[in-house]
């Protein structure tokens, strides 16, 4: 019987508990079993169904030689960061599902896991319930994946959805979506894409093998979005979507969030409230997508606890890490590369093919080129919306 540890006892720390004790009969048949030893949490959980395994000192489960797997649930990248290295040094497995902590320091801990005979395991760090990691390293292994991209944060999913279904504005569906507990009382890493900034930056080093780092990932929000805007792409077959997104382009891997107009035809276009949507395209598989729920307390345990339980298997035989460090010969910045644009101005004269006009107002559609070229084409105008056009 493999001991097991978790770090934080929150929402999806709850649920890895909640599954692994609902699941214990398949659980035990396909890993000869998997016993939760600690809970570890600064808070009190009082008649908790597991408060007799919490603990509120770390070095219990450090120093504890029969904890071999540790869930980490804290979230965020500083004691989360400290705990898992520490975890790492002693030989033990983690499993993660802190898509912050992966995307800044993922790198550096799968060597360090490495190097001690272990595994950093973070399935759940992308997608919550939606399996996407462990596809790309096995079921899509041999493919050259030539992009990736998605919608990968449900609180902007389910705010654009409702400016399209609803004609609501951005900050109407925003304190709805608050009101729902969608979104936090600060909704800043959502709605300005640092949510999903951090979970392509994982896609793209699973995809083209190189550690993408957030602060060079061109980054985007929804906050600028407007009813007019989804009412012109609607129009003009297209829905608005925040996306994450990575490609290759001569030899080198991009990656950039920022919304799109995703044409209705599109696999994306149809994910819509809270649910997350991943397009993989490879040259043998083609274009594939993975949909389902891309959060959620039972969701993401789903996924942390398939990994514990691969963790669980491989435990005499660990994983190598899934890709290198950051490379510039490898790596480009996504806002060098061409786009088509839809543009919404005040020039009656301007690039591309007009969609639409409004008094003082035109929306045209560029062809290929890059931001900068587009801002310069419009020097001197007032440039009400400038959006990327998925193509």
């Amino acid at each position: 019987m493999i001991k097991a540890a978790i770090l934080g006892f929150g929402t999806v720390g709850s649920g890895v508990a909640e599954v692994l004790s609902l699941n214990e009969d398949k659980i035990t048949r396909t890993t000869g079993g998997i016993s939760l030893k600690y809970i570890v949490d600064i808070r009190d959980f009082p008649g908790n169904r597991f408060e007799s395994l919490l603990t509120k000192d770390f070095a219990v489960v450090e120093n504890d030689p029969e904890v071999k797997i540790v869930v980490e649930t804290i979230g965020g990248a500083r004691i989360a960061y400290d705990f898992t290295k520490r975890c790492l040094l002693q030989g033990k497995t983690v499993v993660t599902s802190n898509k912050e902590l992966v995307a800044t320091h993922g790198i550096e801990l799968m060597e360090i896991a490495k190097e001690h005979g272990c595994t950093y395991y973070f399935e759940a760090s992308v997608g919550g319930g939606i399996p996407i990691i462990r596809p790309i390293a096995q079921c899509l292994a041999s493919n050259n994946i030539s992009e990736i991209y998605g919608i990968l944060n449900g609180t902007t999913n389910y705010i654009l959805t409702e400016m399209k279904k609803n004609g609501l504005s951005f900050d109407t569906a925003l304190r709805q979506a608050q009101e729902m507990g969608y979104a936090e009382a600060d909704p800043a890493a959502d709605i300005e894409g640092h949510d999903v900034c951090r979970k392509i930056c994982i896609l793209a080093a699973m995809c083209f093998g190189h550690h993408v780092y957030p602060e060079d990932v061109p980054t985007e929000g929804i906050q600028n979005i407007t009813a007019v805007d989804v009412d012109y792409a609607e129009a003009n077959g297209y829905k608005i979507k925040l996306l994450g997104r990575a490609l290759e382009h001569d030899g080198k891997a991009y990656a950039y969030v920022a919304p799109h107009l995703v044409p209705v035809d599109n696999l994306i276009a149809d994910v819509e409230g809270v649910m997350n949507g991943i397009v993989v395209k490879g040259n043998a598989i083609g274009t594939a997508m993975f949909y389902g729920p891309g959060a959620g307390k039972m969701p993401t345990a789903s996924a942390v606890v398939a990994d514990v339980m691969d963790a669980a298997k491989h435990l005499k035989n660990p994983k190598k890490p899934n890709w290198a460090d950051s490379d510039p010969e490898h790596t480009g910045n996504a806002d060098d590369l061409e786009y088509v644009w839809y543009v919404r101005s005040d020039a009656k004269e301007g690039i591309g093919l007009e969609i639409a006009e409004n008094e003082d107002e035109y929306v045209r559609i560029t062809p290929a080129m890059t931001k900068q070229a587009v801002l310069h084409a419009y020097e001197g105008s007032k440039v009400f919306a400038l959006i990327r056009v998925l193509q």
